[in-house]
C-alpha cells in the first residue's frame, strides 16, 4: 500500500467496532483508499515531515449515517480522509502547507476552525476545492 498509511488505518473505526458495524471496504473502495494514500496522503506526510493521524477514512453507509455524514460523502467511496496533526495550530499550518504546495487534491476542508482537515482525492477528476466549514 502506501509508505505511511495502511488500509487498516484508513478503514478502521472505533465507532464501527463499538457498534458492531462491518466497515470493510470492497475492492474498488480499497483501490480508492490506496490511490488517496499513495498519491496524496503520503506526499503530504513526506512534506510535513511529522506524523499525521487519520481520524476517519472509509465509511460504509451504516457508519456514515451513524456519524452524521452526508449521503454524498467521499468517505463512502474511499476517496477521503479526515486528518489531524493533533492540534488546531498544527492543523492550520498543515492546511496552509497543502494550499501553498503542489498537491493534487479534490477537496481540502478546514473543519470547525481547524479542529481537523478533510482531504480527498479522485483520480483524474480533482477539483482543487478549498473550503472552510
Amino acid at each position: 500500500m502506501a509508505k505511511y498509511f495502511s488500509l487498516e488505518e484508513l478503514s478502521g473505526s472505533s465507532i464501527a467496532r463499538q457498534r458492531r458495524i462491518d466497515n470493510v471496504p470492497d475492492s474498488l473502495q480499497a483501490a480508492h483508499l490506496e490511490q488517496l494514500a499513495v498519491n496524496l496522503l503520503d506526499l503530504v506526510r513526506e512534506t510535513w515531515d511529522k506524523p499525521i493521524k487519520v481520524t476517519s477514512g472509509f465509511r460504509c453507509p451504516a457508519l456514515n449515517r451513524f456519524v452524521g455524514g452526508v449521503a454524498s460523502s467521499q468517505h463512502l467511496l474511499g476517496e477521503a480522509a479526515d486528518i489531524t496533526t493533533g492540534s488546531v495550530n498544527g492543523n492550520r499550518k498543515l492546511f496552509q502547507m497543502i494550499v501553498s504546495g503542489d498537491f493534487d487534491f479534490d477537496q481540502l476542508i478546514d473543519e470547525q476552525n481547524y479542529s481537523w482537515l478533510h482531504i480527498s482525492y479522485r483520480a483524474g477528476a480533482n477539483r482543487h476545492q478549498i473550503l472552510h466549514l
